[in-house]
């Protein structure tokens, strides 16, 4: 059996990622496309093999065949289609940050608990690669003693004012598009959410998003540090240091499907270098999905870890602008 999807939209990270990556997993079937052009979704239809291209997004919801959507939309859509979605009775997988604040992620988690049959996740399609589940299980297993701090640092350079994730109104700026990720890694590795928040902010003046963002998360047993920006040169890893080693994650994020991919394990007998396989991260997203859908088993991810994300992205805004430590 097969999940039959549907997409809203032809976003970019859709159209040369996940919906490929859908297309090949082994228990999903792309069937219809939705956008608010007609002709952008016939086009793209053509180009992907998707047999339906629909020129709104409530006829796509309206296609009984559809089982589940997937959402690339701009950040300050994700809330309002997504309920949309499961109104309509569809499941939904929908791209990171779920929302534009918590109380908009708490909405969206209150409207998914009237229907708890269908099944609905934020796409952190970073966890599924196996380098990620290595770290983790290293982390749990103690190999690197009591983890103390967790240092992350992702960057890019774009300046487009027409590119969404410059677009204030749209829940543009580093913060949302790619701190999001940087707050997810703490949170995974501790497995608890922080006592507490402390955000610097750098608002572009021009563009009023922000190009610079570094947070400390304390943990009450160790912290994180961070820092993200639309303004760099890009750059991206993750070390999580214990008191008995240090794991280095060269490529946290956009893992490459098609080369091998490697750690790093410090510890005092030496550097170790863990190498890994090509591995599609959405391939295994969309699968794993796909089977908390044919299974009838929970999410690999629950909605209530989005707004727990949420949350801390509030506070680390909210403690830019007071410049104080907000408690959680």
């Amino acid at each position: 059996m097969k999940v039959k999807w549907g997409i809203l939209s032809t976003a970019k990270i859709g159209r040369e990622k996940v919906i490929p990556a859908i297309q090949k997993s082994e228990f999903c079937e792309v069937t219809a496309i939705a956008s608010r052009n007609l002709d952008a979704a016939k086009a793209l239809a053509q180009q992907l093999g998707i047999p339906k291209a629909y020129g709104s997004y409530p006829e796509l919801l309206q296609d009984k065949e559809i089982a589940a959507v997937y959402i690339p939309l701009p950040n300050d859509m994700h809330v309002e289609w997504a309920i949309q979605c499961l109104e309509a009775d569809k499941h939904v997988l929908c791209e990171k940050p779920i929302a534009l604040t918590s109380q908009q992620a708490q909405r969206l988690l209150d409207a998914a608990k009237k229907k708890p049959g269908l099944k609905i996740m934020e796409a952190f399609m970073y966890k599924f690669h196996p380098q990620w589940k290595y770290a983790l299980k290293m982390v749990q297993d103690n190999v690197i003693g009591e983890v103390k701090n967790i240092q992350s640092f992702f960057s890019y350079y774009n300046i487009d004012p027409n590119n969404i994730r410059n677009k204030k109104e749209a829940g543009g700026g580093g913060l949302m598009d790619i701190g999001c990720y940087c707050i997810s890694f703490a949170r995974l590795i501790f497995g608890r959410e922080p006592e507490k928040v402390f955000g610097s902010v750098d608002i572009d003046p021009k563009l009023q998003t922000d190009r610079v963002a570094s947070g400390i998360l304390d943990f009450g047993t160790g912290t994180s540090a961070f820092t993200c920006s639309t303004q760099m040169f890009p750059y991206q890893r993750v070390n999580i240091v214990g008191t008995e080693g240090r794991i280095e994650i060269e490529i946290p994020v956009n893992a490459p499907p098609d080369i091998q991919t490697q750690i790093w394990h410090y510890s005092k007998a030496g550097p170790g270098k863990i190498v890994f396989n090509p591995a599609d991260q959405y391939i295994l997203q969309a699968d794993q999905f796909a089977k908390a859908i044919l299974d009838d088993t929970p999410v690999p991810v629950s909605l209530e870890d989005a707004v727990y994300n949420m949350k801390v992205i509030d506070a680390i805004f909210e403690s830019a602008k007071e410049g104080i430590w907000k408690t959680m």
